[in-house]
């Protein structure tokens, strides 16, 4: 399985929630459409993802407004903060314990992939801040 194009959709899947009325299912299914031999497996973690980052949101919008200080998270750009919270559900919500080194590459990557030229630097220090604050 290919968490990384899991990832690629939950994100996708979120980012349509932020913006529209939209069921996850439905939105899961339009993104899916847009991918050929789509294994069931990449599918079903893209559910888990962007299911259990949707179910949390509150939680974990307040993880980030605590980490970002500086930023309201309506004025983040919305593909950072999708990326922050799928990143923030893996490490604190998710039924797998996942590296956070390995969470917050991955996070890094999506955003050098479809954020803004200072996207990846943003989200490695909020999610790079949340790792050290949990740690002290």
């Amino acid at each position: 399985m290919s968490r990384r194009k899991a990832r690629e959709m939950a994100l996708q899947v979120l980012f349509q929630l932020d913006y529209q009325t939209v069921d996850i299912a439905d939105a899961l299914e339009f993104v899916c459409s847009e991918h050929v031999n789509m294994s069931n497996d990449v599918k079903q973690y893209a559910l888990e993802v962007a299911t259990g980052t949707s179910n949390n949101l509150d939680d974990i919008d307040s993880i980030i407004v605590n980490q970002s200080t500086d930023w309201k998270i309506e004025r983040m750009n919305g593909v950072d903060r999708n990326i922050l919270r799928m990143a923030i559900f893996e490490m604190n919500f998710g039924r797998e314990t996942i590296a956070p080194n390995v969470v917050i590459n991955e996070a890094i990557e999506l955003a050098k992939t479809y954020g803004t030229e200072d996207s990846g630097r943003f989200i490695n220090g909020v999610l790079g801040n949340l790792v050290k604050r949990k740690t002290q």
